[in-house]
């Protein structure tokens, strides 16, 4: 394990490097799109139930079919990688984020219309803020479950840790498979510290104004 890092180190790090830019830029583009259809679709109960529907049947197709069948469109490498993982993301983060948003005491969003504001204002400085601890705790299922999927990234030639994994299957050698499964979980508990970072920063900064 010792001698195998002292050798590979380098391009290990660099692996892991690559494996935080698909999945962060992955969330982040689920993230967006997330908001964007709650803010659009809110008042439309039926079209956010039929839209968590659609992407729970994405979320189950096995996701070497997923990558199969975009490699024809966008073709092997990160940007195909990419997509997949924000569709798989975009199933948990929209439920997550709903389900936030609908826990809003309705307290709070008759005293919002009582002092005039709009729907679009109330989604953004009331809804939003409040569903604030649901959607992080959505973005940390949701790093976790793609941290793991973004292994499988490795088979289209996006790179990522998933390298090590399948370098080990193919020699048959345990270490590269142990390194990769090591960095991975390391790779998604910094972030997921990062994250709670953030989400006390944010939330922090929202009490303070309040």
């Amino acid at each position: 394990m010792i001698q195998y890092w002292q050798e590979n180190y380098i391009r290990m790090l660099n692996l892991m490097i690559e494996h935080a830019q698909m999945v962060l830029i992955a969330l982040l583009i689920a993230g967006v799109v997330a908001i964007i259809l709650i803010a659009i679709f809110l008042r439309k109960k039926y079209w956010l139930n039929g839209l968590i529907y659609f992407f729970s049947l994405l979320y189950s197709v096995p996701s070497y079919a997923f990558f199969a069948l975009l490699i024809p469109i966008t073709g092997l490498g990160k940007i195909s990688a990419i997509i997949v993982l924000a569709f798989y993301s975009e199933y948990i983060l929209l439920r997550s984020f709903i389900t936030g948003i609908h826990q809003v005491s309705s307290t709070y969003l008759e005293v919002a219309k009582g002092v005039g504001m709009t729907q679009q204002q109330i989604f953004a400085k009331v809804q939003l803020p409040l569903a604030m601890p649901a959607i992080f705790s959505g973005m940390q299922i949701a790093l976790s479950s793609t941290m793991a999927i973004a292994t499988i990234a490795a088979t289209i030639s996006a790179g990522g840790l998933g390298d090590l994994l399948f370098e080990g299957l193919q020699t048959g050698r345990i270490v590269p498979i142990l390194w990769g499964t090591i960095l991975t979980v390391i790779l998604t508990l910094i972030c997921i510290v990062v994250l709670k970072l953030i989400e006390n920063i944010v939330i922090g900064d929202w009490k303070s104004e309040k």
